[in-house]
């Protein structure tokens, strides 16, 4: 299909191009006209009708979305605005430069401008900053007939209407009611009687990452957002939370592996600005392995008289790395999903302490019989009988170091959580450094405990 399409673009066979698209969804559109030449996405644009050349539009990659703007006259770029729900038209001003969020201003109403104002008004990470002003509100005093011919009215401008919201004086809220309710009652059944007061709702203010995870909690559709007062100021939909649990996924991801989060797709992002986000923390990595540069150095004359202790040091250091790093990824995990608190340190740290013992002696006997096997039997890279004692300060290390790493890993999400910053940078870089200098000042300190050297 994409290449039929793309195909007609180029040769210009608009009319049966037109009887495509329509019958597409318009995620599907988006994603094809994204490989079209640029040139040729206003044509095609203009070829759809006017509700879904909307839809498409809010699909489009940022750059593109600016493109056409620039190349739509007024008309049709109000049209275009006219068909977009708010939420919708806020997150693409939020990404616009000045001059063009000036322009698509200019053609809303001064109605609309002033809602748009005040949702761009709220924290870029709050419940308000992705709430849509745009639902179905009905009084409580309402009959059944009288809700469903208000939804008749106002259901076309509604982002939803499966679910509906019941509202008192100064727009408090109720309760809820869904179509459901709505069809399996009486005409003349009162609202009052059959809605839901065990309302699940956020406040405006809330974290955005919260108030999605309440949509995996709950099983629900659609959110009501309410203010300090507990009046109704909008809602948010199932695809607004989706979106910001990707945006928060991958931001945590980027974090863990030392990189600054960015808002662009991996294509779209310039070599300069992936440059830059990489390069601060590898800078940091690199000088702060200073100091594991400064514990061998302090053993260096311990090192010489057994020199083959240096051949464990990379497989030490990583293992203890990577036991830090799986601990400290499934607490931030836990974090992220509500499942720990502070509160659970103890537990978290009762649990991993358990594990930690399981896996260290697993690995520490493992390497013994790995040491003897394979570097002594099969290799030949190490004489196991006159360095008996060397097999044994490698695993009672390895017992150690794996046991703490995991501890570490565990513990510093939760204290990063407990300070208010962001337990995602905990992870793999930070842990990892302070890992790989524990696990050589208890290798040396072992070697030189057991070895008497």
């Amino acid at each position: 299909m994409q290449e039929q399409i793309l195909s007609l673009i180029v040769d210009r066979k608009f009319q049966k191009l037109k009887q495509l698209l329509v019958e597409m969804n318009p995620t599907d559109i988006a994603l094809i006209l994204e490989e079209a030449e640029e040139k040729d996405l206003p044509v095609v644009f203009r070829i759809l009708p006017k509700e879904q050349a909307a839809e498409v539009f809010s699909y489009f990659e940022t750059d593109m979305q600016q493109f056409l703007i620039e190349k739509l006259s007024d008309t049709e770029l109000k049209e275009v605005f006219d068909e977009l729900f708010m939420d919708d038209t806020v997150d693409i001003l939020e990404e616009m430069p000045a001059n063009v969020t000036k322009r698509i201003l200019k053609q809303t109403t001064a109605e609309k401008r002033k809602m748009i104002n005040h949702l761009l008004a709220y924290p870029e990470d709050s419940a308000g900053s992705i709430m849509t002003t745009e639902y179905i509100d009905l009084k409580k005093t309402m009959t059944v007939d009288d809700a469903i011919d208000r939804i008749r009215q106002i259901g076309l401008q509604s982002e939803t209407i499966d679910t509906c919201y019941v509202i008192g004086a100064h727009r408090r809220l109720l309760g809820v009611v869904t179509i459901k309710d709505l069809l399996l009652n009486q005409k003349d059944t009162i609202l009052a009687d059959i809605m839901d007061e065990a309302v699940i709702s956020a406040n405006t203010l809330d974290d955005k990452e919260e108030v999605a995870n309440l949509f995996d909690k709950y099983d629900i559709m659609a959110l009501p957002v309410v203010d300090t007062e507990n009046r109704l100021v909008g809602i948010v939909t199932v695809d607004d939370a989706i979106d910001v649990l990707q945006e928060e996924a991958t931001e945590d991801i980027e974090k863990m592996a030392a990189i600054l989060p960015s808002d662009k797709s991996y294509f779209k992002t310039s070599v300069w600005t992936t440059f830059k986000s990489r390069i601060p923390w590898l800078l940091l990595l690199m000088i702060s392995a200073t100091f594991t540069g400064a514990i061998i150095t302090s053993f260096e004359e311990k090192l010489t008289v057994l020199p083959a202790l240096i051949t464990f040091i990379p497989m030490l250091m990583n293992t203890a790395g990577n036991g830090g790093s799986q601990s400290s990824v499934t607490v931030i995990r836990a974090l992220s999903l509500g499942d720990v608190e502070w509160r659970d340190i103890f537990r978290v740290v009762w649990k991993e302490t358990r594990v930690a013992i399981v896996c260290s002696i697993v690995l520490s006997v493992v390497n013994f019989i790995k040491m003897i096997l394979v570097d002594h039997m099969i290799f030949n890279t190490f004489d196991a009988g006159k360095y008996m004692a060397e097999i044994v300060v490698v695993s009672l290390t390895l017992f150690f170091t794996v046991f703490i790493a995991k501890i570490v890993g565990a513990i510093l999400p939760m204290l990063a959580k407990k300070c208010k910053l962001d337990p995602a940078v905990m992870a793999s870089p930070f842990i990892t450094t302070i890992v790989d200098a524990v696990a050589l000042i208890v290798y040396f300190n072992i070697a030189v405990s057991v070895l008497k050297i």
